[in-house]
């Protein structure tokens, strides 16, 4: 078993998820935010079997691609320093990834057996 950490910009969520649920694979989304440009990110944590890791990886890597995008103008202010012309453009989405293997699995669905 594994845990796949993927880490992915709030446009891409969506079409990530629904892909994991076509796989059959579950998924708990995290709210986060992304330090660079302070804009918003989702962590998406799946608990995998071995023999689906290579299918998770494929849903992230089909799903969340890169684009270029201007920052909003607070942020440029910032960056403008960097780049005295005033326009900027960054690089975003695409994904973080870490696959973790996991020791121990327990899953509870709140049924009293007793």
């Amino acid at each position: 078993m594994k845990l796949i950490v993927a880490v992915v910009q709030d446009y891409d969520t969506d079409r990530l998820l629904r892909a994991v649920s076509e796989l059959s694979l579950r998924a708990t989304r995290i709210a986060s935010t992304g330090g660079f440009l302070r804009t918003g990110n989702t962590t998406v944590l799946m608990g995998v079997a071995d023999e689906h890791v290579a299918s998770g990886l494929e849903a992230i890597r089909r799903t969340c691609c890169s684009r270029v995008e201007q920052p909003a103008n607070p942020v440029v202010g910032d960056l403008t320093e960097w780049y005295p012309s005033g326009v900027v453009e960054v690089t975003v989405g695409g994904a973080v990834v870490f696959v973790v293997p996991v020791g121990r699995f327990e899953r509870y669905d709140g049924v009293d057996d007793g």
